[in-house]
């Protein structure tokens, strides 16, 4: 299964991410497919080039995203739909935010 995903270039306390596509199995600092952009951290706000044409092209013929690289197209508005959570809620933490909202 194919997967887009980020990977990390860029020196040491530097980093700078590319999107890749590439076997999901594979080394993500392996060989790629193809370099669909970048994503640079360390400006404010974070600047993401992609390849808009070469993303969908990639979605159409049935890539899946890793979560950080959907909520960055999410943002970009090439994709639509809503953002995907980064880690769950457990259910008795859950209860202790709900408390709290009711207090």
């Amino acid at each position: 299964m194919l997967t887009i995903r980020l990977t990390r270039i860029g020196k040491k306390k530097q980093p700078l991410y590319r999107f890749i596509v590439s076997e999901k199995a594979r080394d993500p600092w392996g060989k790629a497919l193809e370099i669909l952009g970048s994503y640079n951290t360390l400006v404010t706000p974070s600047v993401a080039t992609l390849d808009e044409d070469r993303v969908k092209y990639w979605i159409s013929k049935g890539a899946q995203t890793s979560d950080t690289v959907w909520n960055i197209l999410v943002d970009k508005k090439i994709v639509d739909g809503d953002k995907r959570k980064k880690q769950s809620v457990s259910k008795r933490r859950r209860e202790k935010l709900d408390k709290k909202k009711k207090a």
